[in-house]
């Protein structure tokens, strides 16, 4: 199987040092079922092509099953997974790129940050759901999408498609999210893994897709086939998902018929593997070492420290974020919004900025109520800023609405004036995501230069945590630190004392005997301007 990355950035052999590939060279990486090879048809200063290309071996492959796995003798040896993009080769791009998907480069640190053109191209990618579900999945990314089914016999046209296309994406896109979607994209294309979905495959798919997938509109769909549709991962990853801010959207579509008519119920997460076809591996399982644990190519890729998953433990409250209300029991991140939305409203509050705004959740619920007649958004990813502009339909907004709305680019540790004015300010699930020595630097410029009348905070409580099952670190990887109550109070009133302000204190979600809410709030009464 191939794959093939091309830029024109100039020089476009910058893609080497990208990619951690030298242009002149042929490299080779072993696989636990066959060896993949990396390697340059192209390379001046126009145009660079890098070549992944996978030599599946199959009787490799198949000894590399499990010993629970049904033996369907030739069926074993004689199916496309040597051929056809799949897990297979998203596991080989994960090790071979392993540097490159984490966005660094010290050669060419600033190339790496930002988007450069790319040409991708897939000669034959299992696609169950046609060329339409390939656009679906990758145009939302920003891609120009190309993907044409591969007749079944080009003799005999008759017979109609096969169920591969052959696709093309071609984008301006940081190359560390190119590699992500693919990782997480080929599978749930392909629908099946060639491997045992165990829990960490929850920690895989939320790195991976950290910086676009709660944004993405098929982000149901995929989660549930890269999780194999096994309901518990799934569940466990919408929480995760969630908490990452207000960049879950509040509903969880259900599953598109196309799924559910061929699958049908979703599946007992207690049960085994699913049996796998004559001719195939397993739709959501798949073959796996001797030992039960991922090929090397799978597990090796994985540098950072292992989050551990959040689902509740069982009898808690539910913080599934996506998830619909099971129950009458209702997200967290709608909880958040919906406390803030309520603090905002007892204040009086008219004009509102949101400092860290995302893709702009809280911001759009703002401007739902005409009470508020100015509101602010600011954050310092453009990408966020650009995925809300368009959440919030702002090239098509009204313009009585427009006019009281600002988006705009900016850093909470650098005084601005634009952050100042506004009746009160929202830090929501901002300040755990700041190194603690920049701290003070953020309490100076929202609290001592654009000192609002007041401002709400609202962060996780790392006592609560032990009510996530599986939870073995913070809730989020980008997670400088969590504050117990009694350190987030400590931080409040040190706030208090040098900048001449009260606080109050309030939680959102249930409030634990034992451990307290999942959620702490805090409102500050600064009293305007001095």
């Amino acid at each position: 199987m191939l794959l093939t990355i091309s830029t024109t950035v100039r020089p476009a052999t910058d893609l080497g040092f990208l990619l951690h590939k030298h242009p002149d060279r042929v490299q080779e990486f072993g696989q636990s079922y066959g060896t993949a090879r990396v390697f340059y048809p192209e390379a001046s200063e126009e145009r660079c092509t890098a070549a992944l290309m996978l030599d599946v071996d199959p009787v490799r492959l198949v000894r590399s099953r499990g010993r629970s796995t049904p033996d369907y003798a030739l069926g074993q040896y004689v199916n496309d997974r040597p051929y056809a993009a799949s897990s297979l080769l998203a596991g080989a791009l994960a090790d071979v790129f392993r540097t490159a998907r984490t966005g660094r480069c010290v050669s060419r640190p600033e190339l790496a940050a930002g988007p450069i053109p790319l040409e991708i191209t897939l000669p034959a990618l299992p696609c169950r759901g046609g060329p339409e579900l390939a656009h679906r999945l990758f145009e939302p990314l920003g891609w120009e999408v190309e993907a044409r089914a591969v007749p079944l016999d080009e003799g005999f046209p008759e017979w109609g498609d096969s169920r591969y296309v052959r696709l093309s994406l071609c984008g301006e896109v940081r190359l560390a999210d190119a590699l992500n979607q693919l990782y997480v994209l080929l599978p749930v294309l392909d629908d099946a893994k060639h491997y045992w979905i165990a829990s960490d495959e929850v920690d895989k798919l939320v790195r991976a897709g950290e910086s676009w997938l709660a944004a993405h509109p098929e982000r149901g769909l995929i989660t549930r086939r890269y999780l194999g549709r096994r309901w518990a991962l799934t569940r466990t990853a919408f929480a995760r998902l969630a908490e990452l801010g207000d960049d879950v959207e509040e509903e969880l579509e259900p599953p598109v018929e196309e799924e559910t008519a061929a699958f049908g119920a979703p599946e007992d997460p207690d049960a085994g593997p699913a049996e796998a076809p004559p001719g195939g591996t397993a739709p959501s399982g798949g073959t796996a070492p001797p030992d039960g644990t991922a090929p090397p190519g799978e597990d090796a890729v994985e540098d950072a420290v292992s989050e551990g998953t959040a689902v509740p433990a069982q009898g808690g409250p539910v913080d599934d974020g996506n998830v619909p209300e099971v129950g009458g029991r209702r997200p967290l991140n709608v909880l958040r919004r919906e406390a803030v939305l309520a603090v905002l409203g007892e204040l009086g509050a008219r004009t509102v900025i949101d400092l860290g705004c995302g893709t702009g959740q809280l911001v759009g619920a703002l401007l739902a109520d005409p009470s508020f007649t100015r509101i602010a958004g600011a954050d310092v990813s453009s990408q966020a800023l650009a995925v809300a502009a368009r959440k919030l339909r702002l090239d098509r907004m009204p313009d009585r609405q427009r006019a009281r709305l600002e988006l705009f680019q900016g850093a909470l540790t650098y005084t601005d004036d634009r952050f100042s004015g506004y009746d009160a300010a929202v830090l929501m699930e901002v300040v755990e995501h700041v190194d603690p020595p920049r701290l003070a630097a953020l309490e100076r410029v929202v609290f001592g230069a654009a000192r609002p009348g007041h401002v709400i905070v609202t962060t996780p409580n790392a006592e609560y945590n032990v009510r996530y099952e599986f939870l073995t670190g913070m809730r989020h990887p980008d997670h400088r630190f969590e504050w117990t109550r009694a350190e987030f109070a400590a931080w409040a009133e040190r706030v208090c004392a040098e900048y001449r302000c009260t606080v109050a204190f309030r939680p959102v979600g249930d409030d634990d005997p034992e451990v307290g809410p999942p959620t702490q709030l805090a409102v500050f009464t600064l009293g305007g301007t001095e």
